[in-house]
């Protein structure tokens, strides 16, 4: 999860905790932070020593070009841009490069639709 925030009322933090509360290993992306929600934090993509599904972005629209780009040299599967998150150039590069990609939606919100 790049752009992480350690503060409960953020929903970037709502988002990871009620994925990890259903299974899910989050990674937080955080350069700021050690440890997030009790996982260790990243300070970029390219320094998480294991394979990476899911890049889930809660960062600015202007920051979403080099994730993206970090997103398709670590070999991700996803590129998830949270709601309200933009950026058709961006996603066309990850699906030219082979990933996924979901604009402007909440993983939280989509993951409990499909619970029902």
């Amino acid at each position: 999860m790049v752009g992480l925030s350690d503060k409960p009322d953020r929903p970037s933090y709502r988002v990871a905790q009620y994925l990890q509360e259903h299974g899910y290993r989050i990674v937080p992306v955080n350069p700021v932070r050690q440890e997030i929600l009790g996982e260790k934090c990243y300070a970029g993509l390219k320094d998480i020593p294991f394979p990476v599904e899911i890049v889930d972005i809660f960062r600015v629209v202007d920051a979403i070009p080099a994730i993206v780009a970090d997103a398709i040299a670590v070999g991700a599967k996803v590129v998830w841009m949270q709601q309200g998150l933009e950026e058709p150039d961006s996603a066309r590069r990850a699906k030219q490069a082979g990933l996924q990609v979901v604009m402007d939606r909440c993983l939280k919100i989509e993951h409990g639709q499909r619970q029902l």
